[in-house]
């Protein structure tokens, strides 16, 4: 039951402003716990959300009363305590956690309203295709609850038709408020038929969602096992049982095709969450999913934060990418804050992956995570054949980066009619431009990082803080005129390369730099989808959850490209990459088996021969067992501490200060690395040091950091300290 407290009762209110808990009077009518208000703060009003009861401490005559409330359902107490416990893990202020689950526009104003459209008269008196394709779409859909252009797409008629139908009394047109229930999802509806552990896997997930309570299940499958259709049962059993669910997904490139595919289960689509939807869309789902009028959303790591009235499932897929890590604002893992709102909830978490991340992994064979396994690809599609070739034995010519045997290989698929996908995990045109005659490589002038040539574009780009400026003609040190050079290869050069060696092929490049709009980039897909290209190039973007019909080849241009480095997820990150993007070659039923063909100079590197045996359970042992040799997370943790400022003098100052006031850190049994320049020591005109923690697994590290950085003297005027609890990047 919902806390209420009456009117002229001391509540707390926290804002989304710096300022914390703060006690104000509930309005007339009283004010339930959990909802949004809008508070006076001084000569302003801000947004914030009823905490609990009043403090104290303050003369109540002179408090003041919440100015509004804002038209919404209250936020959960299980929403209230996530939003808590996700502060406190990541030693995140606690209005500034708050700010990401009051992330939708327009929150505190009053729901407009917008004109739809009603099935309300008989048919007219004269009748044709159009008006009567007008007419299904309506009676498909219970007669009412759309805008007029919104109905004439769906119907495909223009808009005049729907004009005419209202004149003629067939449709009314009234207002309704804009943020309207979501199409109800019919989990009835029968899915595609499943192999048998497709099937027992499916029934595992229903079982624990029918039991209730919380855990959390690796659902792990080589690519192409139907590792989507396992977890759409368990979706729809979630819909049975009334509860809501999330599905996140790693790349909004990925939602078009993931969402045709829900509405063929479903019968409609799910609510939509990342930057591409619109603000009133953003707002307009914030608002049903805290009343329940949405039964599944679809959607990036942030839509973790909206505020789902009743929600029962998680599916974290392709749960071991990079991209739910977010390391602005609030440092935070998607995938682990998953687990903690549904260990909150009562709820379940599927986390899907053919390549699990070690954490992960380890979890589930520690019994801490369910595992079920899907070994074979669907239907009678079949894995495809994976190969090196050493570079060191082929005839290369110099400036070109497609070895003999690869341009064969493709030349043998383009006969064919078969699409082929040349993979290279680099953006742009080339990583270096360098003088030919002084040596000067042009860098970032804010950032100490050199810039990327982008030849599609005519620019130098600096992929640290995106500065641009044009491509010069002369060298910026030495003033020489055509001394620069491209130095090694990038995307858009490996398509200069395919348009010489393969000048009859289409060729389009999948880089997410090249595309304008997420709609430009789906159209893309569904092109080379349908067919409309020979040869993909692209970067790590095609190796996540794309499916190409007439795709039987894969070269990954450089396999070495990422196996270096201090980075302890370098190993780990490769086989991921490069098993992902395997992954796509023949990946359809038939008689066109899948070719992978990596290009190495080191084959006999540990972790390429683990590609290629396709032993994925002795890679994944193997590099647990090293990181408990080296006491690295899973089996410890780690803490990363970032400080910046304009100047270097300044932040290697107090970054030394604080070093020495660690004891907090010591008596928790932690270790302190650094202070040490971040290994790109300049982004943005910021001057950056890095320090790192590490502590026992068990060890209470985020309340020993607290107490350490309470001890920390006055910093200086713009001096920025970021906490990062379980780091995923070092740079």
């Amino acid at each position: 039951m919902t806390t209420h407290f009456p009117q002229g009762a001391r509540i707390g209110v926290l804002t989304t402003e710096p300022v914390g808990l703060l006690d104000y009077l509930a309005p007339q009518g009283g004010v339930a716990l959990g909802q949004p208000v809008v508070a006076p703060l001084g000569p302003r009003r801000v947004l914030g959300v009823v905490w609990g009861k009043g403090q104290g401490g303050f003369d109540a005559a002179k408090l003041r009363p919440i100015a509004r409330l804002v038209e919404s359902a209250p936020l959960s107490p299980a929403m209230l305590d996530f939003i808590q416990r996700a502060a406190d893990y990541t030693l995140t202020p606690l209005p500034v956690m708050l700010r990401m689950a009051l992330r939708a526009p327009d929150l505190d104003q009053p729901p407009a309203a917008r004109r739809v459209i009603h099935r309300a008269g008989p048919p007219p008196a004269r009748m044709t295709d159009a008006r009567a394709a007008v007419l299904r779409v309506l009676d498909d859909h219970g007669g009412a609850g759309f805008a007029p252009s919104e109905l004439a797409q769906l119907a495909g008629v223009g808009v005049s038709v729907v004009k005419g139908l209202v004149a003629a009394g067939t449709l009314v047109e009234t207002m309704a408020p804009k943020d309207a229930p979501f199409p109800r999802l019919d989990p009835a509806l029968p899915g595609k038929p499943l192999a048998p552990d497709q099937s027992a896997a499916a029934e595992t997930l229903r079982g624990g969602l029918r039991g209730g309570g919380y855990a959390t299940t690796l659902l792990r499958g080589v690519t192409g096992s139907g590792k989507t259709e396992v977890y759409l049962e368990a979706v729809a059993e979630c819909l049975r049982l009334g509860r809501q669910a999330l599905v996140l997904l790693p790349e909004i490139a990925l939602s078009a095709e993931f969402l045709d595919r829900v509405e063929a289960r479903f019968g409609a689509r799910p609510g939509e969450w990342h930057s591409g939807i619109t603000r009133s869309e953003r707002r307009r789902l914030w608002h049903m999913a805290g009343r329940g009028e949405v039964g599944l959303v679809v959607g990036a790591r942030s839509a973790l934060f909206l505020p789902f009235r009743d929600l029962g499932l998680i599916v974290v897929d392709e749960e071991h990418d990079g991209s739910y890590k977010q390391d602005e604002t609030v440092h935070y893992s998607a995938r682990d804050m998953a687990v903690l709102r549904a260990s909150i909830e009562g709820a379940q978490v599927v986390l899907a992956s053919a390549t699990p991340s070690v954490e992960t992994w380890v979890n589930a064979a520690s019994g801490k995570y369910h595992r079920l396994d899907l070994r074979a690809r669907y239907g009678e599609a079949e894995l495809p054949d994976m190969r090196a070739i050493d570079l060191r034995r082929e005839q290369m010519t110099q400036g070109q980066w497609i070895s003999p045997t690869l341009a064969a290989a493709v030349t043998e698929r383009l006969g064919r009619g078969e699409q082929s996908l040349l993979f290279l995990n680099r953006r742009g045109y080339a990583p270096v431009t360098t003088c030919r005659g002084c040596g000067h490589q042009i860098g970032c002038e804010d950032c100490d990082a050199r810039m990327v040539e982008h030849r599609f574009q005519r620019r130098l780009v600096c992929h640290q803080c995106g500065a641009s400026r044009p491509i010069p003609t002369a060298c910026p040190a030495c003033g020489a005129e055509g001394k620069l050079a491209a130095i090694g290869p990038g995307v858009e050069r490996l398509a200069e390369e395919v348009a010489a060696r393969f000048p009859e092929a289409r060729a389009v490049v999948l880089s997410s730099d090249l595309y304008g709009s997420a709609r430009a980039l789906k159209e893309t897909i569904a092109s080379i989808t349908a067919g409309g290209a020979d040869i993909i190039i692209g970067t790590q973007i095609v190796a996540k959850g794309h499916n190409f019909p007439a795709l039987t080849l894969v070269g990954v241009i450089d396999a070495d490209l990422g196996l270096q480095g201090a980075d302890l997820r370098a190993a780990e990150r490769s086989f991921q990459l490069m098993r992902q993007v395997a992954g796509r070659a023949g990946r359809q039923a038939g008689d066109r088996p899948g070719l992978a063909l990596l290009q190495t100079h080191q084959p006999e590197h540990p972790v390429i021969r683990a590609i290629l045996s396709g032993d994925d359970e002795a890679f994944w042992d193997a590099e647990a067992e090293s990181r408990r040799a080296a006491g690295m997370p899973p089996f410890s943790r780690l803490a990363g501490i970032i400080l910046s400022h304009p100047e270097q003098a300044v932040v290697e100052s107090y970054a030394q200060e604080l070093a020495r006031r660690a004891a907090p850190l010591a008596e928790i049994g932690a270790e302190l690395f650094g202070p040490a320049p971040a290994p790109i020591a300049r982004v943005r005109a910021r001057f950056r040091v890095r320090m790192l923690i590490r502590a026992p697994r068990q060890a209470p590290l985020q309340p020993a950091i607290a107490r350490w950085l309470a001890t920390a003297p006055k910093a200086p005027a713009n001096l920025r300290l970021a906490v990062d609890i379980d780091p995923q990047s070092f740079l």
